[in-house]
């Protein structure tokens, strides 16, 4: 088994497979309607409608970065705002959190496996003069979409 394929497995078991560390994304999200995701049940956190916005820009500015693009911000921004929180816009923010991850996906899989530890066009160690390896930030989304899926369960559990 190749490390592109070990990571392809922990991006898809994250989103909608059997994650050792509980539910998947998609089961998480399930039965959430939009006056929910939108709820603020613990005082200055992110709602679950944020959390979502946040975890598609994510991955869609790992799939640029992929294909070479100087690292920045999500085009969506870090914080999207949610606007109108209505049920076909709720439905509308899912789609594109499954448009990202599937995009992402096609993505990762046509990175090659000798590139995985060449830096991506990113700054951050800047005193090494290299950038953070394909590799750092393909487990570093992973952990991001764990990290906000634990944060989204809880949340739902609080509405």
């Amino acid at each position: 088994m190749t490390e592109i394929i070990r990571i392809i497995d922990q991006l898809e078991r994250a989103y909608d497979g059997d994650p050792w560390h509980g539910s998947p994304i998609q089961a998480i999200l399930e039965g959430i309607d939009a006056a929910g995701a939108a709820a603020r049940p613990i005082p200055n956190a992110h709602s679950i409608w944020e959390l979502v916005l946040h975890m598609t820009g994510w991955k869609n500015e790992t799939a640029r970065r992929l294909s070479g693009a100087l690292a920045c911000m999500p085009i969506e921004g870090d914080w999207p705002e949610v606007g109108e929180p209505t049920e076909a816009r709720w439905r509308e923010a899912i789609a594109r959190l499954e448009t990202a991850h599937r995009s992402l996906i096609k993505a990762v899989k046509t990175l090659p496996e000798a590139r995985l530890y060449e830096p991506t066009n990113d700054t951050r160690s800047g005193p090494l003069g290299t950038g953070v390896p394909y590799y750092v930030l393909l487990h570093g989304i992973v952990q991001h979409d764990v990290y906000h899926s634990g944060q989204i369960a809880l949340l739902k559990k609080a509405i």
